[in-house]
């Protein structure tokens, strides 16, 4: 079965959420304990409401979820281990998690040019919101690191 372009507009914001949850949690130990302390909220949440929409999309747009692409994520972190090793890895890692946001953020712009259901809107709305949220945090964090 094909899918349609408003499902293959949700695929993608799944897929997008499912992948920066999945690159923040392969690299915590990689995180300093403040860093991961002023995240980890928002990475809650992310997966909260990840869960709510997936299950939102399998009931109003008949879509089933699927898994992450395995390999895209084992290169973005052997990547992102190489940056570390000629700079700052804690740089890199508000880098790459920009970089997640960026994505993310396309993806629910793609979403919202699409009708969508009434009990889909206001969940996809808040994933905006927090992933605005989260951009902020990270230049916040970013510029923190840079001065020291």
């Amino acid at each position: 079965m094909f899918l349609d372009n408003r499902q293959v507009a949700m695929d993608s914001v799944l897929e997008a959420l499912a992948d920066s949850i999945d690159y923040f949690q392969d690299n915590l130990e990689r995180l300093r304990p403040s860093l991961r302390d002023a995240l980890k909220p928002h990475y809650e949440a992310r997966t909260k409401s990840m869960r709510e929409l997936q299950e939102l999309a399998r009931k109003h747009l008949d879509l089933l979820p699927r898994d992450a692409d395995v390999e895209r994520d084992d290169y973005l972190w052997l990547w992102s281990r190489l940056k570390s090793f000629v700079g700052n890895d804690s740089q890199v890692l508000i880098g790459e998690l920009l970089e997640q946001e960026r994505v993310l953020m396309q993806a629910l712009s793609t979403l919202f040019t699409h009708p969508l259901p009434a009990a889909v809107e206001p969940v996809i709305e808040e994933c905006w919101k927090g992933c605005r949220a989260l951009i902020r945090e990270l230049y916040t964090l970013q510029k923190q690191r840079q001065r020291r």
